[in-house]
């Protein structure tokens, strides 16, 4: 089966993540530290160079996923194949990553804050630590409160949470600590998985007149037959 082009819209933000073809350790074992640090400082060179609006990333042993806004259709696999060939050149053995990253495009205004809360928790969700919020390899700290980074530029939905900084923080900790339903994080990560998009109806409608290819699985099965009535 060949595999699908990458899905790009303009000013469209697009979810995407990297597995490591070596993770840098089990999540059981003691947290790769300087590691983390080093891709870190990789991904704000890269980001800077490609300019790249990063609304929300993490880093784990096992995956480097981003939320972000690219100027262009050709600026985020150039993102991503830069930082392969930075960590390679860093000493990884073999190939960087487990194949081709996935990516899924989200609906602003509905999907994004959701996306932003499913990205971060994940360190909480696969048991790295018990509040994502104390993840330092993540802009969790940054949209609540704790740190301030340079490479990250917040989105309008984020910036839609309150009039202050402190505003803004306190409604993302909410969302942050409140969590997803069930329902809503399986929607982010089917797109994900399956490289498509994610949100509402009239959404999709929408993109689907000016993404790259189609936003969504086709129907399962055959098309229907339309019968032609005799005429007479």
């Amino acid at each position: 089966m060949a595999r699908l082009p990458r899905l790009y819209a303009p000013s469209v933000p697009q979810l995407v993540e990297a597995r490591f073809a070596h993770p840098l350790a089990r999540a059981s074992d003691p947290t790769p530290a300087d590691e983390l640090d080093g891709l870190k400082v990789m991904l704000e060179r890269e980001v800077r160079e490609h300019k790249v609006s990063l609304h929300a990333w993490l880093l784990l042993n096992d995956r480097i996923t981003l939320l972000a806004t690219p100027p262009d259709e050709r600026s985020m696999p150039r993102l991503v194949q830069a930082l392969g060939r930075r960590i390679a050149s860093a000493g990884a053995p073999g190939r960087v990553f487990a194949g081709r990253y996935r990516s899924a495009l989200v609906e602003p205004g509905t999907w994004v804050l959701p996306t932003m809360v499913w990205l971060e928790s994940l360190p909480s969700q696969l048991h790295y630590v018990d509040r994502p919020e104390i993840w330092p390899w993540s802009s969790a700290r940054d949209h609540t409160g704790a740190t301030v980074s340079a490479i990250l530029t917040d989105h309008h939905d984020y910036w839609a949470g309150g009039n202050t900084p402190f505003a803004r923080q306190a409604h993302y900790r909410e969302k942050l600590s409140r969590g997803l339903s069930g329902a809503e994080g399986l929607r982010i990560e089917k797109a994900l998985f399956g490289q498509w998009a994610v949100g509402e109806a009239d959404f999709l409608a929408q993109l689907s007149n000016r993404a790259s290819r189609r936003v969504a699985p086709a129907p399962r099965g055959r098309p229907r037959k339309v019968r032609e009535e005799a005429s007479g």
